[in-house]
């Protein structure tokens, strides 16, 4: 299937940016960091042996990788993404694992000229807050998706209910002074906190048929506490901040050091474990 189809240009070019760089970096961090949430999306998918299934801003392509196993080789995996040095990463994972029917597509799934009726389901683990069209993109998806077939998504929750963006956020402005208020409805980590909102765009997309689920889920960050707090630091709303504030690597220094104190209430005798609230969206396609 060709790729390349992108309008999402400002989203594309900060994935293959630094950004980009830094979660293929800290791969490992973060598939441990979202262990739980995989596992809770997969679940409500129900995904059977011999699907094929679209996996919409598949990243590194851990969620590719857990889809390719409950599939099995009868079935079939497309990872779609917008980030080229991200897709690249994922498609050498699922090479390294031996996972033939997996392939890989960059693309914008919001115009990507997708066969009809081609997969069974589509799944996405924070993948589908960035589009500039939401229902666009969700109206062009459901074309894709065979008839009874489902749509589920994972997403964040408000940021203000989310310690893992919150906590460091507080810290970044406590270190480099205030910034704008950040639009939590713009293309973004959290453009889908507002579950009424969203569930509106499926209907605006033609998909009355739609669902909105909050679920506590916790996050399993690798190692110790300061190793929690560094990565929280460099990922999300602080790692912004520091960029438009021009920090330096003491003030990130600086704003992880305030991160570990807010997170020592999340130490427990099986590690770091922070709480995070997020929405799952279920969508059946006529």
């Amino acid at each position: 299937m060709s790729g390349q189809k992108i309008v999402n240009a400002d989203q594309a070019e900060f994935w293959d940016s630094a950004t980009g760089a830094q979660w293929v970096e800290l791969q490992d961090s973060i598939d441990t960091l979202l262990s739980g949430v995989l596992e809770h999306l997969l679940a409500k998918a129900d995904i059977a042996t011999g699907q094929t299934i679209l996996d919409v801003g598949c990243g590194t392509g851990a969620s590719v990788l857990a889809l390719c196993e409950r599939v099995g080789p009868g079935g079939a995996v497309e990872g779609l993404d917008i980030a080229a040095r991200m897709l690249e990463r994922a498609r050498q994972r699922a090479k390294e694992a031996g996972y033939d029917h997996a392939r890989f597509t960059r693309s914008d799934a919001q115009v990507h000229p997708f066969e009809p009726k081609a997969y069974d389901q589509v799944v996405s683990r924070f993948g589908v807050m960035f589009f500039e069209d939401s229902a666009a993109a969700f109206t062009n998806m459901a074309r894709a998706v065979k008839p009874g077939g489902r749509m589920t998504f994972a997403s964040w929750g408000p940021l203000e209910e989310n310690p893992w963006f919150r906590v460091p956020r507080d810290a970044a402005i406590a270190q480099l002074g205030k910034v704008p208020p950040l639009d939590q409805n713009a293309p973004g980590p959290m453009a889908f906190h507002d579950t009424k909102r969203v569930l509106g765009l499926f209907r605006e997309a033609g998909l009355p048929n739609s669902q909105a689920e909050v679920v506590e889920v916790p996050l399993y960050p690798q190692g110790d506490l300061f190793s929690a707090a560094r990565v929280s630091s460099s990922i999300g709303p602080a790692s912004r901040i520091l960029r438009e504030k021009g920090g330096t690597q003491e003030d990130a220094q600086a704003i992880a050091d305030r991160v570990a104190v807010e997170f020592e209430k999340y130490v427990t005798p099986q590690g770091v474990r922070v709480p995070a609230r997020l929405n799952f969206y279920s969508v059946e396609v006529p």
